[in-house]
């Protein structure tokens, strides 16, 4: 995670930041919420995730509220020729066949950023339809010990950004029970894949 992205790049940011506020005003959407100060480290839940549309309305709302986010991808994006496109808008690879430390990798990373950083981390782990929510997210944000933040797109009522603090209490059922009542009412692009569960 120490790689230079977009969002630490002052010119692009600033231009972008300008476009993506531009696009989303003239397009119906809304970008809610601010990172509190106490989150400036933290786990960014990225819910519901149904459509590969999801990443660009993402880094439209981090631009928007000033994030400097990291988030994962599966593998096959990052091949070139788009490879470094990826990690430059602040991607880091995942190859599912082999993450069996990635908790322990991905916190210690937070844990080395001399500075704000905020992991995006979307529960599903795939666009398609899953029955259960992976609680890697949970256990990243635990064993740093930093915040998670709910962060949505809800395309039903075109509204994104970031919703409640939530820090994990240790009892994982409970506790996600509470972050999945939040996810609940919203609705990905493609509604049908996303079920929180609850």
């Amino acid at each position: 995670m120490h790689h230079h992205t977009i969002f630490d790049t002052p010119v692009v940011n600033t231009l972008l930041r300008w476009g993506s506020l531009v696009y989303l005003k003239l397009s119906g959407w809304r970008v809610e919420g601010v990172l509190p100060e106490q989150a400036h480290k933290c786990v960014l839940i990225a819910a519901p995730h149904t459509s590969n549309w999801d990443l660009p309305f993402t880094l439209m709302t981090a631009f928007v509220l000033r994030l400097n986010i990291y988030w994962m991808g599966k593998a096959s994006l990052f091949k070139l020729p788009f490879g470094p496109v990826m990690r430059w808008l602040g991607g880091i690879a995942v190859d599912r066949e082999r993450a069996n430390n990635l908790v322990t990798s991905s916190a210690l990373a937070i844990l080395a950023v001399n500075g704000p950083v905020q992991l995006v981390v979307p529960p599903e782990g795939t666009r398609g339809k899953v029955r259960e929510w992976k609680t890697g997210f949970y256990y990243i944000a635990a064993t740093a010990q930093v915040p998670i933040v709910m962060a949505y797109v809800d395309y039903s009522t075109k509204r994104a950004g970031l919703g409640p603090l939530f820090t994990p209490t240790g009892n994982i059922e409970r506790d996600m029970l509470t972050i999945k009542a939040f996810y609940a009412p919203i609705k990905g692009k493609n509604a049908q894949q996303f079920d929180a569960g609850t």
